[in-house]
């Protein structure tokens, strides 16, 4: 670990004491995961502290940890936290990033404070992990789909949703409108193939 990063988790565990569930570095990128309850208090320390100054938030994204990892895992185990809200940081003043994740305490309805009161481009990004993802943000004053039409069921970025969907639409030229039925594709299992060319990867040497 560079002197830089071991500097950066240094003022996170200063700055956060017993708030840091875990603070892990791997592949030159610190991960700080912290538990609901502290999830806008941490956001605001984030931001604020003089050692830290992570100003702008970058992004935020939805993940879905079922089935994570291999067969039998402890994350597969209904107890373990399926949904959580990641966000990646950036500190203008001291030039680093961080990665903040929080896990949804409820696996049937995840919910975690918004953070767009400390950031404000938070707002979009909480709308689609929303949308895709079905977690909801506590505080957030317009929650609501973004890529999705407004009628969609279900939430298309959980890996239990089906590949074809719910249902579909079509055009009625009859009652001249947009009208919804059951999906009418067959379910069908989707294998990946890899197609490549004769010889490829010869590079014609004898």
């Amino acid at each position: 670990m560079s002197a830089k990063l071991e500097r950066l988790c240094q003022n996170l565990q200063n700055a956060l004491g017993a708030r840091v569930a875990s603070l892990t570095t791997a592949l030159g990128e610190v991960t700080l995961v912290v538990a609901a309850a502290d999830y806008s208090a941490v956001a605001m320390t984030l931001r604020d502290h003089p050692d830290l100054r992570f100003e702008q938030l970058m992004d935020i994204c939805g993940v879905d940890y079922a089935a994570f990892g291999e067969v039998g895992s402890a994350w597969q185990a209904k107890s373990e936290p399926r949904f959580a809200a990641v966000s990646h940081l950036l500190s203008l003043t001291h030039n680093w990033r961080l990665r903040l994740r929080v896990f949804a305490p409820d696996n049937d309805f995840p919910v975690v404070d918004s953070v767009t009161p400390i950031w404000n481009s938070a707002n979009w990004f909480e709308r689609e992990a929303f949308d895709l993802f079905g977690i909801m943000f506590s505080g957030h004053t317009d929650l609501r789909r973004i890529l999705t039409d407004y009628g969609f069921i279900g939430h298309p970025f959980r890996k239990d949703f089906p590949i074809s969907g719910y249902v579909e639409m079509r055009y009625d030229p009859e009652q001249k409108r947009v009208v919804y039925q059951p999906v009418s594709i067959e379910p069908r299992e989707v294998t990946p193939r890899i197609i490549r060319e004769e010889n490829y990867g010869d590079t014609g040497r004898g």
